[in-house]
């Protein structure tokens, strides 16, 4: 294991451009690996901690691996690395140069350097030398997949942030209607979606309710609070909530906020028989963007790869 790269757990974890060493120490003895082994080792290689192999991406990969796969990629492109059949990779000539030269690590700027990965690399069409993005960051800590996912994360934020302000600025009905129509898409309430908003005065404490079976035998009653974001839901509403449940004979209940809740309600929602899911307002718009309830579509993306059973 290299000392000057070993990550410790209250380390970030190294950037996808210091992995290329790694990679090549790891084939440094000759010897075909499949992906799997050879991402493991490098983990070892490397000292990545499992804590920090649990660390994953939005799109549900584990970042240290994902880092090392552009790694590999990098490296085969420059041909310090070749496949010499599917799904093996083993260090070439180039590659064994490399380590002698760089002992103690290098980047992609070294790689650079190589004619065959500089024809390779894709070049902008029409954008002046001058400009700064066309300049490598040495110093970025995320790979490719990883811009792409934080772009996502950001603009999912923003969506969210909106939709908040759209439920809190719209009358009670309205959000009412929205989180029934929310527990529909999520599944709840069957193909025929038997699910019905009944706030109003008189509604008994509940807000809406959704039937699980066709004659309403199985029902989970919401009750829905648009409150402005500084608000906290208490224990109190909480209590009021599991009153209103046991008037109507019911044992389940999903409580919905635009704000908080309190760390009272919380723990008063845990220790009751009666079973009441809290959603607060974060968790409800990562709810409805998720299951696509008040948003839409506005970009698709599609990232391509090698079918490589095109090419046996």
């Amino acid at each position: 294991m290299i000392d000057d790269f070993a990550a410790t757990a209250d380390e970030p974890i190294p950037k996808w451009g210091e992995f290329l060493h790694p990679v090549l120490q790891v084939l440094a003895d000759g010897k075909p690996r499949v992906r799997r082994d050879l991402v493991a080792e490098v983990l070892d290689e490397a000292g990545i901690t499992p804590e920090q192999r649990a660390i994953m991406l939005a799109s549900g990969q584990s970042k240290a691996e994902n880092r090392i796969g552009w790694a590999m990629s990098d490296l085969t492109r420059a041909t310090a690395v070749a496949k010499p059949e599917r799904g093996r990779f083993v260090i070439t000539d180039l590659g064994k140069q490399l380590l002698a030269k760089y002992p103690h690590g290098f980047s992609q700027n070294e790689l650079k350097e190589i004619p065959a990965y500089r024809d390779y690399e894709p070049r902008r069409q029409n954008v002046s030398k001058a400009d700064p993005a066309d300049t490598f960051d040495e110093d970025s800590e995320l790979d490719p997949t990883e811009q792409i996912d934080r772009g996502i994360e950001l603009l999912r934020a923003d969506l969210a942030t909106d939709l908040l302000k759209r439920l809190q600025e719209r009358h009670p009905d309205f959000f009412e209607e929205a989180v029934v129509k929310l527990m529909l898409a999520m599944g709840y309430g069957g193909a025929e979606n038997r699910g019905r908003r009944i706030g109003g005065s008189g509604d008994g404490g509940v807000d809406g309710v959704i039937d699980q079976d066709a004659l309403g035998l199985d029902q989970i009653y919401i009750q829905a609070k648009r409150y402005a974001p500084e608000v906290t839901v208490g224990r109190e509403a909480i209590q009021g909530f599991v009153g209103a449940l046991a008037g109507r004979g019911a044992t389940r209940g999903v409580f919905i906020t635009t704000s908080r809740f309190s760390n009272g309600a919380l723990e008063y929602a845990k220790s009751i028989p009666t079973r009441v899911i809290l959603i607060d307002g974060k968790q409800l718009t990562d709810l409805m963007i998720r299951h696509g309830v008040g948003v839409q579509v506005a970009k698709t993306y599609t990232v391509a790869e090698i079918d490589e059973d095109f090419f046996e």
